[in-house]
């Protein structure tokens, strides 16, 4: 449905947690009780969805949730938040949403810290890499991305073989932040990649650069995987709020149907250890 509000029509109750920086949707839950945390990108956040899938989620469970989602985070916007990762870690559950490998910092660029999706500067490694890009009319990963694969497929794969390693390493330090075991989330149009050739041809696939390869190496720090995929042809803006300013945005994201079933297969997978008494760190 159409808002009058070119912003988007919602109300998110956008708040801020403690000391963080980072104003997250709302409403902040009880913090004193057992709760879950669903940390992640723009699914997570729900842009346009008034009851993305962590709110259905903790309607399913009966269970208090603090929603982590930023449109367009990386990794580092978790990193680099000790409040937030304070409070996933005092969490019952914790879900992730499997986020892209682009908008985070590496030794070929830097990011914005809390605006992943910023590109700010190119390392000097970048620019040898790289002397025939001017990265100063850069401002976004995505358009860096692609400015890097078309002035050259091959260097190109240099640069994302470095943050696919880089995307592993940080996944393991924010795993070990959390309460074990931490169920991941691929919510997409498509599955996950199965070999890293297959990550790098443009159009490049949400969550970009991230292979089967890469999450199976991380199996023995998470409960599983769960995959839900709404392939492009099946979006629908039904359910959605949004201005007709926009709506192409809006049409190219996943449906209101989608969240609803990583919701329930969530909660499916999550009842028993959601029911079952808390168990602390040492306990596990």
């Amino acid at each position: 449905m159409y808002s009058n509000d070119i912003r988007g029509g919602l109300d998110y109750g956008l708040c801020r947690h403690g000391k963080s920086r980072v104003r997250f949707r709302g409403p902040i839950p009880d913090l004193g009780g057992d709760y879950l945390a669903c940390l992640g990108g723009s699914e997570t956040f729900g842009r346009f969805h008034p009851d993305p899938w962590p709110q259905l989620l903790g309607d399913h469970l009966g269970a208090p949730i603090v929603n982590f989602g930023q449109v367009n985070a990386g990794l580092d916007l978790f990193l680099q938040d000790p409040e937030v990762l304070r409070i996933a870690s005092a969490a019952k559950l914790c879900v992730m949403q499997v986020i892209g490998a682009q908008n985070m910092s590496n030794r070929f660029y830097t990011v914005h810290p809390r605006r992943n999706d910023r590109f700010v500067k190119a390392s000097d490694t970048l620019v040898m890499l790289y002397p025939d890009v001017d990265f100063s009319q850069i401002a976004f990963t995505g358009a860096l991305m692609s400015t890097l694969f078309d002035t050259s497929p091959e260097r190109f794969e240099v640069v994302v073989r470095e943050v696919q390693v880089a995307w592993v390493s940080r996944m393991r330090l924010i795993l070990g932040h959390l309460p074990p075991p931490v169920h991941l989330l691929w919510f997409a149009e498509k599955p996950p990649p199965k070999t890293a050739r297959a990550a790098l041809i443009p159009p490049l696939q949400d969550p970009t650069f991230v292979t089967r390869e890469m999450l199976g190496s991380l199996a023995s720090r998470t409960g599983g995987l769960v995959e839900v995929i709404e392939p492009a042809a099946e979006h629908c803006t039904k359910g959605m709020v949004y201005s007709e300013f926009d709506a192409m945005i809006a049409a190219g994201m996943l449906s209101a149907k989608a969240h609803e079933q990583a919701a329930q297969v969530l909660s499916d997978t999550l009842r028993d250890s959601w029911a079952a008494p808390r168990k602390e760190r040492g306990d596990l």
